[in-house]
């Protein structure tokens, strides 16, 4: 298909992919071993998505507890979309409610604002509130872990399977640090999650006789300037597993750790990977969320033109002290795109360059669908195009 190159940026930049020549940050990439206790880790840019370390970051682990960050995921779209709100109340069934390991001991039958459940997920790591959510949005638990695994495979998660909401032992659950990585990023895109992952402590049931005292299980949201999240894990297969976020400035890294022997090898190794980001890389910004930033043509679609603006901020990871002056942007738009058109489908990609160099590839995709014209509206809109020539 050929390409037509635009100079303005358009459209909805929705996902970003490093090109395995080169990138940016990897120049800069550190040979040294920043966990070398875990079993494996890495590293990342939330923005770009760039790979600043990485350590056996595809071995296939029980995750624990990090597969919560799945369920806060499919939550946040949920309330996104219009299929719950954080005022809904969650009722608790029987199985939900007997859930071991980390809980907020929910009783049957208990009800709980949505809102809360999400805080008894994000804070104490609450097995039973992960099941009473599944079973809110999906009926149970089974359609709800199918949900999961779409959402992986849409994700293209392809070194995870899951088999429940909460990460408590099972054969056939698993998941890498990679994929844990781009699952935490896609969750970070809903910026309100971490109003409830960056909470240090907080209280459920406060007006009841049973008030329960919730203390975040990541304690680096406390102990580390500008940590606020997101999830940790703990069994004795998976031993201690962290997926942490911190946003200095307009940098947010993300640090995944799986196999740690201590918590505090956790949390000092998450710790060293965060300090060796923010003093060794910095944002480039290339777009500002809200530009408008051009229009791309749809043949015979209902609509002949979509309005195009970035939905985010968008930029590269460059080493600090980087020249910038060279660095620009291409907007490679397909040459043909025809209706119909969905929501989400690639329609071309934005090449970052320093100079002749590529930095970065961000695909393109349409930010709304676009239904077939019928024959109708195609005369009529001939007609108009005739009669204004």
């Amino acid at each position: 298909m050929k390409i037509r190159f635009v100079t303005i940026l358009a459209l909805t930049v929705a996902m970003a992919f490093a090109l395995p020549t080169f990138a940016a940050a990897e120049e800069g990439a550190p040979h040294i071993d920043l966990a070398p206790s875990a079993r494996s880790a890495i590293l990342m840019d939330a923005d770009s998505g760039t790979v600043i370390f990485e350590k056996n970051s595809h071995d296939q682990l029980p995750p624990a507890s990090i597969t919560k960050i799945m369920t806060l995921l499919l939550v946040m779209e949920a309330l996104d979309n219009g299929q719950l709100k954080l005022t809904d109340k969650v009722r608790t069934s029987e199985y939900a409610a007997s859930m071991g390991g980390s809980q907020i001991f929910l009783e049957q039958g208990e009800e709980m604002s949505a809102e809360d459940m999400i805080k008894g997920i994000a804070l104490a790591s609450g097995n039973d509130a992960s099941v009473a959510m599944a079973e809110k949005l999906a009926g149970t638990e089974m359609n709800f872990v199918a949900m999961m695994n779409a959402k992986a495979q849409e994700l293209g998660m392809k070194d995870t399977h899951f088999v429940n909401p909460n990460g408590l032992p099972v054969q056939g659950h698993y998941s890498s640090a990679h994929d844990i990585a781009i699952m935490s990023r896609e969750l970070l895109k809903h910026q309100e999650v971490t109003k409830y992952t960056g909470l240090y402590q907080d209280y459920l049931r406060k007006d009841s006789e049973k008030p329960f005292w919730l203390v975040n299980t990541n304690k680096l949201v406390r102990f580390y300037s500008g940590a606020d999240g997101l999830k940790t894990g703990y069994t004795s297969e998976a031993k201690y597993c962290l997926s942490a976020t911190a946003k200095r400035d307009d940098m947010r890294i993300i640090a995944v750790v799986m196999g740690e022997p201590t918590t505090k090898h956790r949390n000092v190794e998450v710790s060293q990977m965060f300090d060796y980001s923010f003093a060794q890389y910095m944002n480039y910004p290339v777009i500002e969320a809200g530009d408008g930033i051009g229009k791309l043509r749809v043949a015979k679609g209902m609509q002949s033109e979509l309005p195009l603006m970035a939905d985010r901020p968008y930029s590269v990871l460059l080493k600090k002290g980087t020249p910038t002056a060279n660095i620009r942007y291409e907007l490679k738009l397909n040459d043909v795109v025809k209706a119909p058109v969905a929501a989400g489908d690639s329609v071309g990609k934005l090449v970052v360059y320093d100079g002749d160099q590529v930095l970065k590839e961000f695909a393109i995709t349409s930010p709304e669908d676009v239904g077939k014209a019928n024959w109708w509206k195609m005369l009529k809109r001939s007609a108009s195009s005739l009669f204004s020539n």
